[in-house]
């Protein structure tokens, strides 16, 4: 190739360029998927602090990020472990909240076990109510909940009454849900004791928003 042929073929790469690829900031999503539309925050009257592992931040479909944006008042704090975690240590640290930790197990006072008034005697009236939730894969999960000012939190869990809305990633059984449906389960048995109103059924935007994403996955299976 000589010299004027080689500087053609190079003017002519450097005008052929194409538009760079397109991703909202707020949820990370490509254009075609960008679910912010969808999103009606609301104030679910409990705090959700969202902890996040950075495998969970990378993926296509990351529920914790979703349920986010559609949360008021939450927060979401990247990390593995969170022991000298500066923002989780200072809510930890407050005496207005009251905090537990969503997590299965035996340790873990099961809500779906307990009454309305039951759930009620659980939560002080003149603090806040602080959630967390460990947002990652099961592994990464117990990993997380061995932070030292995480593993000794009281724990709260519950039974799921329906399958996964998860289609587009395996869960490890059907009962097992994604982020933003145990949130949605949790504010569904413990946010009426914290005077949010159910039948106003604003917190329904977390699986409409989840629901409208996994449709637009599903189209490229």
């Amino acid at each position: 190739m000589d010299l004027q042929t080689y500087r053609l073929r190079r003017k002519e790469q450097e005008q052929d360029v194409h538009e760079p690829r397109y991703v909202c900031w707020t949820c990370r999503q490509t254009r075609f998927g960008c679910f912010c539309e969808e999103v009606q925050a609301f104030d679910p009257h409990i705090q959700f602090v969202i902890l996040i592992h950075p495998i969970e931040v990378k993926r296509r479909i990351a529920t914790g990020r979703m349920a986010h944006l559609c949360l008021k008042n939450s927060a979401l704090i990247q990390g593995e472990d969170y022991t000298a975690n500066q923002r989780v240590n200072d809510i930890l640290a407050s005496e207005d909240n009251q905090c537990v930790v969503l997590y299965p197990g035996r340790n873990s006072v099961n809500l779906s076990d307990l009454s309305v008034e039951q759930r009620s005697s659980l939560v002080h009236t003149k603090k806040n109510l602080v959630i967390f939730v460990i947002d990652g894969t099961w592994a990464t999960a117990r990993k997380t909940m061995r932070s030292a000012n995480l593993k000794n939190l009281p724990r709260v869990c519950f039974t799921p009454t329906t399958p996964s809305r998860f289609r587009v990633r395996k869960q490890p059984a059907a009962e097992y849900h994604s982020t933003i449906e145990a949130i949605h389960q949790t504010i569904e048995l413990f946010g009426p004791t914290k005077g949010f109103k159910l039948e106003s059924r604003k917190h329904d935007n977390l699986l409409d928003v989840f629901d409208r994403l996994v449709e637009f996955q599903l189209q490229f299976i």
